[in-house]
């Protein structure tokens, strides 16, 4: 028993909004054409020098359908459409547009590398505003248009094009002055990666050394298409739209185009389905199944729902993860059966989210150290077991030096000679064991958070399913009346129902509401309503003028979601005293910050700021327990940033017990303890306060300020994860200035 190798299963997810505007029949952003240069080539393709490295990949189909159409339709984008207009005759609009967007990507591992490209930021500035902007574009010669058009699209190629690819490797070295036909030569040399991408996994998969499955075709929330109200399983309260959807029917049709679709591209159907987000409930089942499906993944915590178990994860590591996570299920429904498999939530995040920030090789240790953890905990249970590593297969990779390649190098180096490990296709390994163990109720939810809230239950979510509706029920109305229509009315219904499925995917609703922005949520809310649009123009109605007003809120709020407002006296003792202690304080809140990946998890759950006239008073909600052993080893870190930079350390070095010190860098750059701080305090919450004198500051100075949490030298979270908090010391005035205001 104990000689069993764990098997370890990787299924990379890999899925773009549907960015087609149905107007222009362009893309109206850039992002399935350079993660295409950077990362669904490589993720396939690295694996050939690891032949023993068997993983998944699961591949929606509207992003194979958007890169087919760069590659054998020739639709553009606006981005290359600006990418390829002579420099010389950009208008002002277009160079603004330039200055503001061909800087999006992550700097420190793809801007910064390149001292001519960070040149043009600087050059720029750091924090554009529209007068900012302005200015740049008086700086900027054509040449430096030039030069910025051909580095925002060089940069996002993968490593290993720049590393090989002749015209890659000339103009990295060429670094600046390119010309325009360099600059055509680029484009065309992204066309050419984007055409290779489909081959790879076709050839990957006739290898045998890679599994292909797929999602919902244009990637919908099954459970909600079949019934909104199924959100009310996990949150009972939750406030759904007016307008009950239950639409199985829509749901059938996404996966059974799904399926055609892949077996199109692959030549055979696809054996598994991560269904959108890791979104399962039992009514999706029968659906999922009659279409050929032998199996689906979702997330632990769906697992432990439905087996009504929990999962007690230490930040430490796996220790009390029961032996059940490790083993896959079937469920029955309606005589129907079909299997399961459950991601590790911690594992899969922490290449997601934390490795990153890691020395590579320490990062793949510290990762195979836990699954050797992980296969010693299941050694005393029969039979085999599977750990399922799932995630984002390609927007992590561009917070990792070098795209990921050295991480995953590394790993897979490391994986091919463990002989306690053996990597899988997830449908190859059921096939050869078969789930013995049965799920009576499958709980309703998603990966994030088992429930469905991030796509329903907020104001601009429930708005967006009332069109959605509303629109749907028009377009059967008018479809029903045109019955026994001629061939042009049935290509109109069927371009109709294109429009509808599209706007059915799950992007429009993630990033409506308060848990994510995009910093270009419009973008995705015009998108949205234009499909719905394009129904309404293609029956012949004029849409009611409530579809041409955003769904977003006019103004988001601010990154503080409460302003300072009054000073403080806080009574420094670990716990909230009373309703009024922190009441004037100013709050940011970690959550209300999501990006394109969704976080769960942070340790840092609210950041509490205010002052008296001597003091800078900081409480910090946390998601763990202050009291826990697991606390042994953190830090929480006041970074101070400026006037004078610093850094205040609290440490739990055990229950019951704090310590708070201030340090700052001597003349070598190695922190320094300057001064003991006594007041702080653990229990419920953290509590310091910090006087002004120790930070060396003086009334009306701006203080800017970040929280960070740290495992020894390792930084796990950073809040805000850009920018800073700041405020100004105070006068005597401070509050009749502030309640004026």
């Amino acid at each position: 028993m104990k000689d069993r190798p764990l098997h370890i299963a990787f299924l990379w997810h890999m899925h773009q909004p549907y960015y087609k505007d149905p107007l222009s029949n362009k893309f109206i952003m850039p992002w399935v054409r350079l993660h295409g240069i950077k990362d669904y080539y490589d993720m396939a393709a690295i694996l050939e020098g690891y032949p023993s490295i068997h993983q998944t990949f699961n591949m929606v189909p509207s992003l194979m359908e958007q890169i087919l159409n760069y590659t054998d339709h020739g639709i553009t984008d606006e981005y290359m459409d600006l990418t390829l207009k002579p420099a010389a005759g950009l208008t002002i609009q277009e160079k603004i547009f330039i200055l503001n967007h061909f800087f999006s990507l992550q700097w420190d591992n793809m801007l910064f590398v390149y001292p001519r490209y960070r040149d043009l930021l600087e050059k720029r500035g750091y924090e554009p505003n529209p007068q900012v902007l302005e200015r740049a574009c008086r700086r900027f010669t054509p040449q430096d248009f030039l030069d910025l058009q051909v580095w925002f699209n060089l940069a996002w190629f993968d490593p290993m094009f720049k590393d090989s690819d002749p015209l890659l490797r000339h103009l990295i070295e060429k670094g600046r002055d390119f010309t325009e036909e360099e600059k055509g030569k680029l484009v065309k040399k992204q066309i050419e990666v984007l055409r290779m991408i489909i081959p790879e996994y076709r050839k990957m998969m006739e290898r045998g050394q890679i599994e292909v499955t797929a999602s919902p075709y244009y990637h919908p929330i099954l459970p909600l298409l079949y019934d909104t109200e199924i959100a009310k399983a996990a949150i009972p309260g939750i406030m759904l739209p007016k307008r009950r959807f239950r639409h199985p029917e829509d749901a059938k049709i996404q996966i059974e185009r799904a399926i055609a679709f892949h077996t199109k591209i692959f030549g055979q159907p696809p054996r598994g389905m991560w269904p959108s987000e890791g979104s399962v409930s039992e009514d999706i089942l029968p659906l999922i199944s009659d279409g050929g499906i032998q199996w689906i993944a979702t997330d632990e915590e769906i697992l432990a729902k439905s087996l009504d178990i929990h999962f007690h994860r230490g930040l430490a590591g796996d220790d009390s993860v029961p032996e059940a996570l490790y083993k896959p299920y079937y469920v029955e429904r309606f005589g129907y059966n079909i299997s399961m498999v459950f991601r590790d939530h911690q594992l899969s995040d922490l290449i997601g989210f934390v490795y990153s920030k890691w020395d590579s090789k320490r990062a793949v240790d510290d990762l195979l150290d836990r699954l050797h953890r992980i296969r010693k905990g299941v050694a005393g249970h029969d039979g085999d077991h599977l750990v399922s590593i799932i995630l984002d297969g390609e927007n992590a990779w561009e917070h990792y030096r070098n795209d990921g390649h050295d991480f995953l190098s590394y790993l897979y180096e490391r994986l091919s000679n463990e002989s306690a490990f053996k990597t899988v296709r997830i449908g190859d390994y059921l096939a050869e064991h078969p789930p013995t163990r049965r799920i009576e109720r499958l709980f309703p939810g998603s990966w994030i958070n088992h429930n469905f809230k991030i796509w329903i239950g907020d104001e601009e979510d429930n708005a967006a399913w009332d069109l959605l509706g509303e629109t749907r029920d028009l377009l059967v109305s008018v479809q029903k009346e045109a019955e026994g229509s001629n061939d042009n009315e049935t290509k109109k219904f069927e371009e109709a129902w294109e429009k509808l499925y599209i706007a059915e995917g799950s992007d429009w609703c993630w990033w409506f509401g308060e848990e994510h922005n995009s910093g270009i949520d419009e973008k995705f809310d015009q998108l949205f309503r234009a499909q719905l649009i394009g129904i309404y123009n293609l029956l012949g109605k004029e849409p009611p003028e409530r579809y041409l007003i955003p769904l977003l809120r006019e103004e988001r709020k601010s990154k503080l979601i409460r302003e300072l407002v009054a000073f403080l006296k806080p009574e420094i003792d670990g716990v909230v005293t009373s309703y009024y202690e922190w009441l004037p304080a100013g709050i940011y809140d970690p959550r209300a910050t999501g990006g394109v990946m969704h976080q769960v998890d942070s340790i840092v759950s609210g950041i509490y700021y205010g002052l008296d006239l001597d003091h800078l008073f900081i409480r910090l909600d946390t998601g763990i327990s202050l009291s826990s052993s697991n606390i042994a080893g953190l830090a929480f870190n006041i970074n101070i940033i400026s006037p004078h930079a610093g850094r205040i350390e609290i440490k739990i070095p055990e229950p019951g017990k704090v310590e708070a010190v201030h340090v700052k860098k001597d003349s070598e750059g190695k922190w320094v303890r300057v001064q003991d701080i006594e007041r702080v305090a653990a229990g419920d919450i953290l509590e310091i306060a910090i006087p002004f004198r120790l930070m060396q500051v003086s009334a009306n100075e701006e203080v800017q300020f970040i929280v960070s949490v740290c495992r020894g030298e390792e930084e796990i979270e950073r809040w805000p994860s850009r920018g800073y908090l700041s405020f100004d010391v105070p006068t005597e005035e401070f509050e009749a200035i502030r309640w004026c205001v």
